[in-house]
């Protein structure tokens, strides 16, 4: 799907546009022009992004092949961002994805393009509809707008995980599966993939705040500045998550250790009361008493009796010696 918005200079809302005429929008000063690639070919899309717009073939076709980590380049005439939305299926053993946002900004005009849905792109371009004066403020402005949503939207996100990792806690402590272990390792791994994801996108927003582009207005630098702030807290709250899943895991292991400690208990209280018995049994039962019925059973004599008990009474002995060279004792 391609749609596009335009203000005209005199402040009015045109959702009617084709491609066809964005040529003409473009060549017109005063007026804002926004167009959204949804989920479209990239066969479709690649003349409108090169022939209608200008953009360099090697800024298309990292926005229409390749998949990249959160970065900004500056073209002069405009700039060329990767950001990442995220979703969070918590059914799903807590999988954790990105949708990779690329966008073109130039002085009257911003170009975005998604293969999925983005909540913050349909709620801002909803808002833009009813209000031009989201769009009266420039294209920078729309840019921040988009950003500004789409991070506040790594919150839920975030909370979810530490509810997950709180409610994993819980059972670790009231009975521990492997399933919980399983489940802790998937969370693991998508805290990892939020903190490759927020962190170079941290440093997108540090530079749109610091850094000087033609297409970005001085006095709005301040917005995405609020937005790195954003960032760099959620950064910290995601290495402490990170810590606590550590520390959940650590938890896991000790309570598992504690249960077969008690189970090892168990069973030597077991084994000690019966090891008496079983001796008793064993050594009564070598028929050592029973009266020489044939002169071949002389193993049943009185030194061949002295010369088992003098084994089994030395054996243990000579353990023990062994067990103490060894440092064992």
């Amino acid at each position: 799907m391609i749609r596009a918005m335009y203000r005209t200079p005199e402040g009015t809302i045109r959702t009617d546009l084709t491609p066809g005429d964005l040529p003409a929008v473009l060549r017109r000063t005063g007026g804002v022009l926004w167009v959204d690639f949804e989920g479209t070919p990239p066969k479709e899309d690649e003349p409108i992004l090169i022939q209608t717009f200008g953009f360099h073939p090697l800024a298309v076709d990292d926005a229409l092949q390749e998949s990249h980590v959160p970065k900004v380049d500056d073209w002069d005439e405009y700039l060329y961002l990767v950001l990442h939305a995220i979703t969070f299926d918590r059914s799903d053993g807590g999988r954790l994805d990105a949708i990779e946002l690329d966008i073109f900004l130039g002085k009257n005009y911003i170009v975005t393009h998604h293969d999925l849905p983005i909540p913050a792109v349909n709620h801002i371009w909803e808002s833009c509809q009813k209000d031009e004066r989201y769009l009266s403020r420039g294209t920078d402005h729309v840019l921040y707008r988009i950003v500004d949503d789409m991070v506040a939207a790594y919150m839920p996100v975030v909370e979810e995980v530490d509810e997950a990792i709180e409610t994993l806690e819980d059972q670790i402590f009231d009975r521990p599966t492997p399933e919980n272990l399983s489940e802790l390792f998937k969370l693991k791994r998508a805290l990892l993939q939020l903190r490759r994801i927020i962190a170079p996108q941290r440093e997108v927003l540090n530079k749109l705040a610091r850094d000087d582009y033609t297409v970005i207005d001085a006095k709005d630098r301040i917005f995405f500045r609020d937005i790195y702030d954003h960032l760099v807290r959620l950064h910290d709250i995601n290495e402490s998550m990170r810590d606590l899943v550590g520390g959940a895991m650590d938890t896991y292991l000790s309570v598992i250790n504690n249960r077969m400690n008690d189970i090892m208990k168990t069973l030597t209280v077991i084994t000690t009361l019966f090891m008496p018995l079983s001796f008793l049994t064993g050594f009564f039962g070598m028929n050592f008493f029973t009266p020489v019925a044939h002169p071949l059973e002389s193993w049943t004599t009185l030194a061949a009796f002295g010369l088992t008990l003098a084994v089994m009474i030395g054996t243990p002995i000579g353990m023990i010696f062994w067990l103490k060279k060894r440092g064992w004792m």
